[in-house]
Formats: structure tokens, sequence, C-alpha cells
């Protein structure tokens, strides 16, 4: 009963939003980004209503402080925020670029101190001390992150919190290796909340609580939570910002200044420039989230969207769509053939539906290509090919770049062009946006590429799924091939004729 007394009274109305995708974000293995593209993604998350971002660690490399300065720079309306430790070096690269505040971390369990720093509790104490007073003594504002909390005597952190309540902006609990659980979480913040100084919440993913104790932290009294674009961040991740301003704002009525719209254009920026996919049944953001294949679930979407959506997917600027598969029912197809303005009595209706189950029973991805052709055959539709791929050539090797040579009929004209990439997919595709630049059809974007050995052996049938999307519209196509530069350019050509055939 304590605990629901305690979340009542602090439950705030609003709540910040601290940004660490460009700091801890980027330790993700296998992320690092250049300055430029960190400056695209501080941009995109100003417009995305972040109070805090926080930019990187400028002792890092001269990269990181030229991409720390380039976002200082920029007149962003958030506040810009630098990772240091507790050494004088760190913080005057931090103090060189310009930055609002300094987010100095602190090691505060006896195994970091001890066997990290090599030092004793009161040491680590004069050094917070001094870093902080020093970053003051430079105007700009100070956040303590204290490391590895959550494994911290409680009684040494809330008394060193106490300390420096008056001296620091921020003082943020870090949950540093996932162990914190939203009960553990409430006692916690609870008892901080005392404190006259503004609490943070850092909580990372380990086992898979990091969404839950950000919102347990927030109802106990954390005035800002920290959080990355898609999750990201070391091992298994940092709280992710979609689920927890959504879930704070849909289900407990705590408002952030997120603009809710532009949480998907974020998603899929981070996820271009990071190389990292998300999960197709990620919260919110994955692919699976607003699509529906069951007949069951599709009859009653069209009958009360609400009934199996938890909310409007355009809330988070997403649109609802119907998969076909071996759970496809009646309504989906009679929808779908109504989209594609093309009417079918119900026997050619059941013959469509039975060859899209037929094809989801082999454990087939039935794309919207595959889908247009089935109607096709059953309706004998004789619709033109806009695109046709008559001749494709790639050269590769240690000493050349990646280079292919297509040939296309484009609305019955020859063209032929070449193109150059990182690999020979990538020289092909990139040969045919040039084919296709000067046509009507250049403005296609290709949103995901996947590709999947059908067979085994160095002979092995491949198949290539692409996503693209022209304007608003999104279509799935594939190619299967023997050679996967084929099938790359079978699957491409076969979405682009789906996105741009008029008949």
């Amino acid at each position: 009963m304590a605990g629901k007394g305690i979340e009542v009274e602090l439950k705030p109305e609003r709540v910040k939003i601290l940004d660490t995708t460009l700091r801890d974000g980027e330790q993700t293995p296998g992320v690092s980004l250049t300055p430029e593209q960190k400056l695209m993604i501080a941009r995109q998350l100003d417009l995305l209503g972040v109070d805090i971002i926080e930019a990187g660690t400028p002792i890092v490399s001269e990269g990181e402080r030229r991409a720390i300065k380039l976002i200082t720079g920029e007149g962003l309306r958030a506040e810009i925020s630098s990772f240091a430790r507790l050494l004088r070096n760190d913080i005057d690269a931090a103090i060189d670029c310009d930055v609002d505040t300094v987010n100095l971390v602190a090691p505060v369990s006896d195994d970091h101190i001890k066997k990290k720093l090599k030092i004793d509790r009161e040491t680590l104490r004069a050094r917070t001390m001094e870093a902080a007073e020093y970053v003051k003594g430079h105007g700009l504002k100070v956040e303590i992150s204290a490391e590895d909390a959550s494994r911290a005597d409680m009684a040494f952190l809330k008394s060193l919190f106490t300390e420096l309540s008056g001296v620091v902006d921020r003082l943020c609990f870090c949950d540093t290796v996932g162990v914190l659980y939203p009960e553990r979480t409430k006692e916690i913040f609870a008892s901080l909340s005392v404190l006259d100084t503004t609490l943070s919440a850092h909580c990372h993913n380990d086992f898979g609580l990091a969404t839950a104790n950000s919102i347990a932290a927030v109802l106990a009294g954390a005035q800002v939570v920290h959080v990355t674009v898609n999750g990201l961040g070391e091992r298994a991740g940092n709280a992710s910002l979609e689920e927890v301003t959504i879930a704070l704002e849909r289900l407990y009525g705590v408002k952030s200044g997120i603009v809710k719209e532009k949480l998907y254009e974020t998603s899929r920026l981070v996820r271009n420039l990071t190389k990292m996919p998300v999960a197709p049944n990620k919260p919110l953001m994955g692919d699976n989230v607003f699509t529906h294949e069951s007949g069951m679930h599709i009859h009653g979407t069209l009958a009360d969207t609400s009934l199996y959506e938890p909310m409007d997917p355009g809330l988070i600027g997403r649109k609802r769509r119907f998969a076909f598969g071996k759970h496809t029912g009646k309504a989906a197809v009679k929808m779908a053939l109504e989209e594609m303005g093309v009417t079918a009595d119900d026997t050619q209706l059941m013959t469509i539906l039975s060859k899209v189950k037929e094809l989801g029973d082999k454990g087939k991805l039935v794309t919207d290509s595959d889908f247009q052709a089935i109607v096709d055959d059953v309706l004998h539709i004789e619709r033109r090919e806009r695109i046709k791929l008559l001749d494709l050539s790639v050269v590769s090797g240690k000493n050349v770049y990646p280079t292919a040579s297509i040939r296309l009929e484009i609305d019955g004209e020859d063209v032929v062009e070449a193109g150059v990439g990182v690999g020979p997919v990538d020289a092909a595709i990139n040969a045919l946006r040039k084919a296709m630049r000067g046509s009507e059809m250049n403005d296609l974007r290709l949103e995901e590429y996947h590709v999947d050995a059908i067979t085994g052996g160095t002979d092995a049938l491949v198949n290539v799924v692409v996503k693209m999307s022209r304007g608003d519209r999104v279509i799935t196509a594939s190619g299967v091939s023997e050679d996967i530069v084929l099938a790359s350019m079978h699957a491409m050509i076969n979405g682009v004729n789906r996105l741009y055939n008029k008949e």
C-alpha cells in the first residue's frame, strides 16, 4: 500500500528525456558514426523534442570532438551534454567542445571503486566533488552519473548524493548491468526523492526490464530518464526512447516533450545510419507491430481497429499493413483486390485465397509481388512489365572496385548503365538506380534488404526479399536465383514493377 501511495504522490505531470543514442547507443558493438551522421541524428532528436542530447565522449578521438562541436554549433533547442570521467583531461576536452553540461561518471559500487579505480570510498567522494566544482567553475551544468549504483551500498550512495546535491544540477542513478527490478527501483527512487537536486534514471536491458524500471523510477520521483532510440546500447541495450515515452503517456498519463508522430522516422534514420536492424516484433517500432495476417484479426480490425491494436499507428508516425500468408482470410484478399482496383467473383476470390495459403504452407513469405502474380494468374490479367532486365554483368576482385553493367527495357526503350559499389550487389543496385534516373521511376527508396539460403552448398539457391517505398506506398518483393546478384535484381525489379504499374 505504501508503494501505491508514493506513486500517486510523486507521479509527475511531465518527465524530461535525455537521449544518449550518440554516446551509450554508439557503444553498441559494430556501431560507429561519422561526425556528419551524428549531426544528422542530433538534428532529428531535436525535432523529436528530446530535452537533453548526450552527444558523446570528447576524449575518445578527434573525430568525436569534431562531431560534438558540430552539434553544439548547430544552435539546437535541446541542452547538449557530453560524457567525462573524473579526470581533468576528460573534463577539459568536454569544456573545449562548448557543451552545456558535463556528465561526470563516478563509479560508486565497492567493486568498481576498489578493483577498477583502486581507491577507497572517501577518495572517490573527494574526486567527484573536486571534478564537479571544476566544471561549475567554468559556468557549465553538471550531471553526476553514479555508475553501478544498483550494486552499491545504499547508505554510502545516499550520503554521496546528499553531499553533491547542493553543488550539481542532476544526480543520475545508473543500473549499469541491468539488475534492477521495478519494485526495488521504486524503493530506491522514493528514498532519493527527498534530495533537492533533480534525479535521473539510467537503465540497461540485460534482463529485459529497462523500460519497466525507467517507468518505475519516474513514478517514484525521477524527473529525467536516460534513453536511446531503438534501445541501442552495450550488451542488451538501454531503455528504449519509444517504449518509455509512449508507455508513460498512454498508460500512466505522464507526458514528455516528444513529438510522437516523428518517432518512427527517427527510428528509421537511426537504424539506417547505425546499420542496426530492429527486430520485427520490437514494441512500437518493429515491422510486425501494426501488421495483420490472421483472417480473424483482419476481419476484426476492419470492423474496429481498436479490437487488435492498442493505439492508432498514426500517433507514432506509422501505418497499418495487412500481410499475406497461410493465416490470411477472405476479408484480407477482398480488401487487397479492392485496393488494386480489381474485381473477382466468389470462386475466383477463394482460388486466390487457396493459392496464398498454399504458398504459406510451404513456409514461404508471400510478398506483395507474389500476391499480384497470383491475382494476375487467376484472373487472367495481362500486365505489362514497365521494366525488364535484359542483361547484367558484374566485375569484382581484390584490386577492383565492384562494378556492374546493366541493360534494361524501360517502357519499351533500351537503357544501358553502369554503377560501382562496396560489393557486387550494391554495384548492381546502383546501376539500376542510375538507369531509372531521368524516367518517372526515380523516386523509390529501398527500405530493407534480406537474403536467405534456401538450399545448402556453394551452389545454394538464395531468396532475396526487399521492402521498397514510393511516397506513402510500401511493398515487399522477392527474387530467387543461384546467383545472389541476379536474385537481388529480380527482387528489385519485381518491386519496381509493383510500385509503378499504373494499369
